[in-house]
């Protein structure tokens, strides 16, 4: 029994709504973009998933397969930290009066 286990399950579907207004932006500025921004786009798909991972524990329904979204949404986290760290590498390299194209 979680206490308050309704007032999370709410929580949760806000976390799944700002998941989903991250994606959106995400991907229209990716389209701009060429998509460079791909770890804002796995942050997002990451965010989506643990809440509703998170909604399918809490509720008690299909309870394997929020663990499978957990884990997937766990993997999604890390693909965006590498890529991250990429993008941050390549901006490094190059040389002080290069920009970005937009």
């Amino acid at each position: 029994m979680v206490f308050g286990r309704q007032y999370w399950i709410w929580i949760w579907y806000g976390i799944f709504l700002l998941g989903m207004l991250g994606l959106i932006a995400s991907v229209y500025w990716g389209r701009r973009t060429h998509f460079k921004n791909l770890e804002e786009i796995f942050r997002a798909l990451g965010t989506i998933l643990v809440s509703l991972g998170m909604v399918m524990l809490l509720r008690g329904i299909w309870v394997f397969l929020g663990q499978i979204m957990l884990v997937v949404a766990l993997i999604c986290f890390v693909v965006a930290f590498v890529q991250g760290r990429r993008a941050e590498a390549a901006r490094a390299e190059r040389p002080s009066g290069a920009h970005d194209e937009v």
